[in-house]
């Protein structure tokens, strides 16, 4: 089964639950409603049409600001790095993005028909919530307490959503876009209290800016 023959079997397979399906770079995305992650995945899986049985990763993504970045630059001093060109909360005015901020993304293989899928699946920006595939694709177990973890969406009915990169006394969630990247607290080992214990971070957060590289003089008249 090509591509075009895939696109179009998931079209009449899934009706309505397609919102959009996108095929660049010689992969096929399928955006579906939370609500419907698991009739989607269960017909992927279970259709010979299909027979997408591998779960082979699952992630969150933060959509915060999206398209718009204090990086981009064709200038940058001598002393290498330095503070974003432009704030982002200039940069966010001009901003396009119309659908909610975070989202779940499934990558699917058939080993049968040696295809694979993305399904990718907004969840609402205040109520972060989707059910889980567990019962569908075992692999999800840790992926999705990772998604949880990073990005704080929560999976219902997961059989044991517990954080698991961050510490357990760990606040926020670190992928997210707005999370400082110098983090919140630090960790430190009081010998008089004979623990660790917790401070506010005292890292000044900014935004670097990568050095550009010039050309030599030389080379910039050969060119």
């Amino acid at each position: 089964m090509n591509q075009p023959e895939l696109a179009n079997n998931l079209q009449a397979a899934l009706g309505s639950d397609i919102e959009a399906l996108i095929v660049e770079y010689g992969e096929i995305t399928i955006e579906v409603p939370s609500h419907s992650i698991l009739n989607v995945c269960r017909r992927l899986k279970e259709d010979e049409k299909f027979a997408f049985e591998m779960l082979m990763d699952l992630c969150g993504i933060d959509y915060l600001h999206y398209g718009c970045s204090e990086w981009e630059t064709f200038e940058a001093t001598s002393r290498g790095f330095e503070r974003g060109v432009r704030p982002i909360s200039d940069l966010v005015k001009n901003s396009h993005w119309q659908k909610p901020r975070l989202a779940v993304v499934y990558h699917l293989l058939s080993l049968q028909h040696n295809q694979r899928l993305r399904v990718r699946a907004f969840v609402s920006d205040h109520d972060p919530v989707i059910e889980s595939v567990v019962s569908i694709y075992n692999s999800a177990n840790w992926y999705e307490r990772e998604a949880f973890d990073l990005y704080g969406i929560l999976f219902a009915n997961h059989p044991d959503l517990r954080r698991i990169l961050t510490d357990y006394g760990f606040i926020g969630h670190p992928f997210r876009k707005d999370f400082p990247l110098v983090g919140n607290v630090e960790v430190r080992y009081d010998a008089k209290q004979q623990r660790v214990i917790y401070d506010p971070v005292d890292i000044t957060p900014r935004t670097l800016v990568p050095k550009v590289i010039r050309k030599a003089k030389h080379q910039q008249e050969e060119a």
